[in-house]
């Protein structure tokens, strides 16, 4: 296994479990609101239809879960998945208040290692986790095993920008979010991991050959706010 994030699997849902009461307000900090945008534009271009199957992995507290419930509408249904259990506490509860249990199932499970036969759905998604497992290519072959020929995986992420001004800009806002986030009270230790892993993470560029090496066809990205995530979208072949 290569490593893309060398920080032990159980470390990192320990601190999720720790963050789950504050991760909705705490990603809003670190976006400046805009991951709301990222999310919706997003959507947009994956084009759920109604009826799809779609999974949603490292599905978090829920709101890309919810987004994916409404596009798919009753005839469909979306299976969220995250390994961690204060996490999906707080996903059930707002699917509850979005009255849309008859259309969500949510999971806890491995994204390494998902529990679905292959083929199995027309739409995968997966935000702001694939920095977060220890092997992000694995998490990629599993994404392509089980979605179906001709479905899409949208994973949306944050990135690095390459413009060298803005570059150091975001490199010196994403060094006070953990200041920021511990004078509210969490611990400075868990937003550091997150502004290391973001900025350890692959560029946009490397992704797509990731994409690809797990066997994606038709990749392309688009980046938001000057490069300070992006979006990737790969489609399974038809003949596979």
């Amino acid at each position: 296994m290569s490593l893309t994030n060398p920080t032990p699997e159980a470390d990192v849902q320990h601190l999720f479990n720790r963050l789950a009461t504050h991760y909705d307000a705490m990603n809003t900090l670190m976006t400046l609101g805009t991951h709301h945008h990222w999310r919706k534009a997003t959507m947009q271009q994956l084009a759920v239809q109604p009826g799809n199957f779609a999974l949603d992995v490292c599905c978090g507290t829920g709101d890309w879960t919810i987004a994916l419930a409404k596009a798919v509408g009753p005839s469909g249904h979306v299976w969220g998945l995250d390994f961690s259990e204060e996490m999906l506490a707080l996903a059930r509860q707002k699917v509850r208040a979005a009255h849309l249990e008859d259309r969500v199932t949510l999971v806890q499970g491995d994204a390494m290692n998902l529990p679905y036969p292959a083929n199995t759905f027309d739409v995968v998604t997966i935000g702001f986790g694939l920095r977060n497992v220890p092997d992000a290519n694995q998490v990629l072959r599993e994404l392509y095993r089980v979605v179906r020929a001709g479905g899409k995986v949208a994973c949306l992420e944050t990135s690095q920008p390459t413009q060298p001004v803005i570059k150091l800009g975001w490199r010196a806002y994403f060094k006070l979010v953990p200041v920021m986030t511990s004078l509210a009270g969490n611990r400075y230790s868990d937003y550091d991991y997150l502004q290391q892993t973001t900025k350890a993470f692959v560029s946009a560029k490397q992704l797509v050959g990731m994409f690809e090496a797990a066997g994606f066809e038709d990749v392309r990205y688009r980046t938001f706010d000057l490069g300070a995530a992006a979006l990737h979208l790969g489609r399974k072949d038809y003949r596979s």
